[in-house]
């Protein structure tokens, strides 16, 4: 899928909001600058959120009311190679099985060597590349995806 403007990233978020349900696991990846929380915050703001969206790299976790439920944001860049902690323990300690369990939505950047962690496989996960300056382009997996045009 072309992401070939800011507002075609917005459009995706969109359809990803109408698709996913509350426990639901999104992951996203990507290399720096793909525009991971970019689409994070398109999401966020079809969910309903209306705070600021911002990439949670030094503090691991955002959350988001939204009129549809909770929505968590997490960025496991800093804490994947960490060496002090396995990354399930790190998982564990910021409580993300267990907020997908409570019924929030799970947007996590850099989790896909954590998939068990995080409560099994991703119903939506999406891969995200740098096409050119401005452009990406954007692979969807997972039972989610199906729904989204």
């Amino acid at each position: 899928m072309a992401l070939r403007t800011r507002r075609d990233s917005r459009k995706l978020g969109a359809a990803m909001a109408r698709v996913l349900r509350p426990g639901d696991l999104v992951l996203l990846s990507g290399g720096l600058g793909a525009g991971k929380t970019f689409l994070t915050r398109a999401l966020a703001r079809a969910l309903g959120a209306t705070g600021r969206v911002t990439s949670p790299t030094f503090t691991l976790v955002h959350e988001h009311a939204t009129p549809r439920g909770l929505l968590v944001h997490a960025d496991l860049y800093r804490v994947r190679d960490a060496g002090s902690a396995p990354l399930a323990a790190e998982i564990s300690r910021l409580g993300l099985r267990e907020r997908r369990s409570d019924g929030a939505f799970v947007v996590v950047e850099w989790g896909e060597d954590a998939i068990e962690a995080l409560g099994g496989e991703p119903l939506l996960a999406v891969s995200l590349h740098i096409v050119g300056p401005h452009e990406r382009s954007a692979t969807l997996f997972g039972s989610r995806a199906d729904g989204i045009v």
